[in-house]
């Protein structure tokens, strides 16, 4: 049996994305404040606080957006822990950020735009796929540090939890947003042994939700 603090020790770190949130402009909010969970999310993230009941969870550390904050506490209260913030956790950056994005009548109908589109790869448009990695890289470390031994959960964003599992899995970093696996209020649990991940686990608590949906 491994016992905390060996080498050996299996630790969890588990990413949660938080849940829907109340966007009826359907703008890419992005890292803007003011954005809090709809109803329905506030559901999937008790949802989710209910499948993590019986974990041997000791650390709960959250991005600072509200969003982010709002899907953490019910996980903490069910296990009388305080959120913690890590802002290595925050969504990406995006120069989009406050416009609509959605096909068709959204903001690449203006030219004046399509410079920023010029570089898929890193990309362009916004925080660099590579420094989304290594700041949740250092996160997920942190959080599996604080819980060595037992579990942690960190709540975050669609696209650095997705980046990081790609990193992870050694899998190129640029990719199609549309076959993200990380639906609202999923979780992806990294098992490590000792400072070693041994696997990655996805599960969706509240079932599947398509990666272009308003409020993601």
């Amino acid at each position: 049996m491994s016992r905390p603090g060996s080498d050996s020790a299996r630790s969890v770190v588990h990413l949660v994305r938080h849940g829907e949130v109340h966007n009826p402009e359907g703008i890419l909010y992005g890292r803007m404040p003011g954005y809090r969970l709809s109803e329905r999310g506030v559901k999937q993230a008790v949802t989710v606080a209910e499948t993590l009941a019986r974990h041997d969870i000791v650390h709960v550390v959250s991005s600072p957006l509200e969003r982010a904050q709002q899907t953490a506490e019910p996980i903490a209260d069910a296990h009388r822990l305080e959120t913690g913030t890590d802002e290595r956790l925050i969504e990406s950056d995006n120069q989009f950020e406050g416009y609509r994005v959605s096909v068709g009548n959204g903001v690449l109908r203006e030219p004046r735009h399509w410079w920023k589109l010029r570089d898929p790869f890193t990309p362009s448009w916004g925080e660099p796929y590579t420094e989304i990695a290594r700041r949740m890289l250092a996160a997920v470390y942190s959080a599996r540090e604080a819980a060595e031994g037992s579990e942690a959960v960190c709540v975050s964003h669609q696209l650095p939890i997705w980046t990081l599992r790609r990193f992870l899995e050694m899998r190129r970093l640029w990719h199609d947003p549309r076959n993200r696996q990380c639906s609202l209020a999923s979780v992806t649990s990294l098992v490590f042994r000792g400072e070693m991940l041994g696997e990655v686990v996805y599960s969706e608590p509240v079932g599947r939700t398509d990666p272009k949906v308003t409020g993601a």
